[in-house]
């Protein structure tokens, strides 16, 4: 009886079988007879042609994350956890927000939603694809808007993809796969956009490359906390950012002002070229005087504590929730240290009263922007509603890049 089973090949043979199995389920064999062990061998037969004649598509992770809340009976809310705000929970079920390597380990972890489904089959194929890189996944439009690489034609002498190639390969990085061996770190880095943020990572080293004459020699003992409050006093400045800039290319650490490109939450970079030359690259995604000071400080921790070689590069989204990354977490406490002492903070009426007056006075007291003082109540409260007045709200483009 068992012998007569054969792979199904039509569909006759499999509605056949289909009937069999039911008509066995209906008698209940005994476990170890021969009817249910042809009951076994039906129900193999049958899930292999199904399977190969009406493939199931693997779930979106937006898909698998709605999924398990409605089998869990969870809101939106229930998913601040995972996400770290409420606005970034919206965002990122919307579709208008990446999956960040943070939230795939936590909702694996938290909601038992697979890694692989988080990161999604097309992506996590070409992340196991060793042979090369899909260099047709570039955000082409957009560098050609930029005018990184040129619109190809009918007469074009080189494909989209292949300016592409010889973008990435001005700078030394080898084509191919090892191009992306970068260990890359950071709240901003996704599997989703790796190749946007590669491609802008890219144009930042190549600006770079462009101001080497005009920077003075670094060494890497000359960064010290001393170092980085000096550079938090030219925040008190009108011109501080522009100070800024200045005070760290004398010191040999170029500072790159490049836009972020589409659907990357980045707000600035700290890496080194093949040279050994430090980089900041920054976004100014978020206009404010706030950010840029402390993202430029965070980064600048990096050039200083983490980054050792050039094979290390960190991407930082400076607003998203606290990483678990030990080197992110010793970048903001530094950061906030070097503006704000925590003694002096735990103690100031900025922090136990927060008013316009209580951040002046610190301001003046500290010898820094009242920007950066509202700007910390404003993320330690998780009220960016408050003190919006201070913050400096689109002064950072208009001053770099006034004629």
């Amino acid at each position: 009886m068992l012998m007569d089973a054969k792979v199904i090949k039509t569909e006759e043979q499999y509605h056949s079988y289909l009937e069999e199995v039911q008509s066995l389920l209906t008698a209940a064999p005994k476990l170890g007879s021969e009817a249910s062990e042809r009951l076994e061998l039906l129900t193999v037969l049958l899930e292999n042609f199904e399977n190969q004649r009406y493939p199931l598509e693997a779930p979106g992770p937006i898909d698998a994350i709605k999924f398990r809340m409605e089998e869990k009976g969870l809101k939106q809310a229930d998913l601040i956890p995972y996400f770290g705000t409420r606005s970034r929970v919206s965002e990122v079920l919307s579709g208008k927000r990446p999956l960040t390597v943070q939230m795939i380990r936590m909702l694996s972890v938290g909601l038992g939603i697979s890694t692989d489904t988080l990161v999604g089959s097309s992506d996590d194929a070409v992340l196991k694809n060793k042979e090369g890189v899909d260099w047709s996944r570039f955000p082409a439009k957009e560098m050609i808007a930029r005018g990184w690489i040129e619109k190809a034609s009918g007469k074009a002498i080189k494909t989209v993809e292949e300016q592409v190639k010889e973008f990435v390969s001005q700078i030394g990085w080898q084509l191919g796969d090892a191009a992306f061996k970068r260990t890359i770190s950071g709240e901003a880095y996704s599997p989703t956009t790796k190749y946007a943020l590669y491609a802008w990572l890219t144009r930042v080293v190549q600006k770079s490359r462009e101001k080497k004459g005009e920077l003075g020699s670094y060494k890497e003992q000359s960064i010290s906390i001393g170092f980085l409050k000096d550079l938090a006093q030219l925040s008190w400045f009108e011109e501080g950012p522009k100070l800024a800039i200045e005070y760290l290319e004398k010191n040999g650490i170029c500072v790159v002002v490049e836009p972020h490109l589409k659907g990357t939450m980045l707000d600035g970079a700290a890496l080194k070229d093949l040279d050994g030359t430090p980089i900041i690259g920054m976004t100014l995604r978020h206009d404010r005087l706030d950010n840029f000071w402390f993202t430029l400080m965070h980064e600048l921790v990096h050039i200083w504590k983490h980054v050792s070689n050039n094979d290390e590069t960190f991407m930082d989204d400076i607003e998203s929730s606290a990483s678990n990354d030990r080197r992110e977490a010793e970048a903001n406490r530094i950061a906030r240290e070097a503006f704000i002492p925590r003694v002096v903070w735990k103690r100031s009426a900025a922090f136990l009263a927060p008013s316009k007056e209580a951040i002046d006075i610190l301001s003046r007291e500290l010898k820094i922007s009242p920007a950066v003082i509202a700007g910390r109540i404003r993320r330690e409260k998780g009220d960016y509603r408050i003190f919006s007045d201070l913050v400096g709200h689109g002064e950072v483009k208009k001053m770099l890049f006034k004629n």
